[in-house]
């Protein structure tokens, strides 16, 4: 990578980093508690110092038990690498709550920088410098981007992925499957790689090489998690059973996409209490990014790359199979193709409309990371 990307991507990070703490303090002095519960640190820490605490809110609570103490019941929805991680790094740091927080904070913001530069030499690949670097600004403006910086799975989840998939363009195969087990030991669908990537071979007609056999590596993180969770709970799939706890609004059984816009439409906005802002701006912001990026797909078909799109159209449909958009908004910050597919098409845009874009999702993410560091579910 020549050194101006590489300072672009450093100021890029730099200046997000910057913008989503002030964000933060403006929301902490303006903004009041939802209330005393699902903060990082428990309340009690959480009031004591909510600028540091707040990154833990809501699933890093249960990130940083779980690194802590080891799996307890019904935290099996959360998949094993990254609080791994958070305990390697409190090896170095220190074996106290505030150093475990430090770590998930360190893992995240690493993840996110290394997965900018993994994001930024894919697009070149494909691209211009001018839209990759359009992409990445887009990417840190999404109005959930704040979640990078948690204590999270994101800014992991996609650091692996773009990489996997650099590796797997620059045929060095064996490195992809690598972080192909990393990524399926990291969330569920971490496991669509391995059908895309063989796909591949497939659709091209390509010989399947000795080198090629390493992929079928890949589903070994998730396999090893479910013979882990038969071991501990009894059962191969708990992961899946556990996941409506952290939801009602999940179905334990499988719901097709239409059907879950129809709910939208039909049920969930037209029952919303208007008068009461946090929850009318996170039950829209579900259904606008639901729409904006089965629009994308739909636009992107046959534009981009196909082993992309099918990557992003699985990465997109997986979390709705629970019947809800909840967590939507930040499921799709690992959808990179889709940020490749609407920088292109947003590139040749007239500037003031270009900037009224940008504006616009910099004020959803003031909104929603405001809310999420009070104690609002977001998503």
């Amino acid at each position: 990578m020549q050194k101006r990307n590489f300072w672009f991507i450093l100021k890029s990070f730099v200046i997000w980093r910057i913008a989503i703490t002030l964000i933060a303090i403006l929301s902490i002095r303006y903004l009041p508690l939802f209330s005393q519960n699902f903060f990082g640190g428990k309340y009690i820490n959480y009031i004591t110092n909510p600028l540091f605490w707040g990154w833990a809110n809501f699933d890093g609570e249960h990130y940083l038990s779980i690194a802590i103490y080891g799996y307890k019941n019904l935290q099996q929805f959360y998949f094993p690498l990254y609080p791994f991680l958070i305990d390697l790094f409190s090896n170095i740091l220190g074996k106290s709550l505030v150093n475990y927080l430090w770590s998930g904070i360190l893992v995240s913001n690493i993840s996110l920088f290394l997965a900018l530069l993994g994001f930024y030499k894919l697009a070149l690949l494909d691209y211009s410098e001018k839209i990759s670097k359009l992409a990445v600004v887009l990417l840190l403006l999404f109005p959930t981007s704040f979640y990078f910086g948690a204590v999270y799975t994101e800014s992991l989840f996609l650091c692996l992925v773009v990489w996997s998939f650099y590796f797997f363009r620059k045929q060095k195969y064996f490195l992809a499957s690598i972080l192909g087990v990393l990524i399926s030991a990291t969330r569920v669908v971490g496991i669509i790689l391995l059908p895309v990537f063989l796909g591949h071979f497939i659709l091209t007609k390509k010989t399947i090489k000795k080198e090629l056999l390493s992929l079928l590596l890949m589903p070994s993180g998730l396999l090893g998690f479910m013979y882990y969770s038969y071991l501990n709970w009894g059962g191969f799939l708990n992961f899946f059973k556990t996941a409506t706890l952290f939801g009602e609004q999940r179905s334990k059984t499988l719901i097709i996409l239409p059907q879950v816009f129809y709910r939208y439409i039909v049920k969930i906005i037209p029952d919303l209490s208007w008068d009461y802002f946090p929850i009318v701006f996170t039950v829209l912001l579900e259904f606008f990014v639901a729409s904006l990026f089965i629009c994308l797909l739909m636009f992107s078909f046959k534009k981009i790359r196909w082993d992309y799109w099918l990557f992003a159209t699985l990465g997109y449909l997986i979390p709705t199979l629970s019947g809800s958009f909840s967590s939507l908004p930040r499921y799709v910050l690992i959808l990179f193709p889709l940020f490749l597919f609407a920088s292109q098409k947003l590139i040749n845009t007239k500037k003031p409309l270009l900037i009224g874009i940008f504006v616009i999702l910099a004020i959803m993410l003031v909104i929603a990371e405001s809310f999420f560091i009070r104690g609002y579910f977001v998503s």
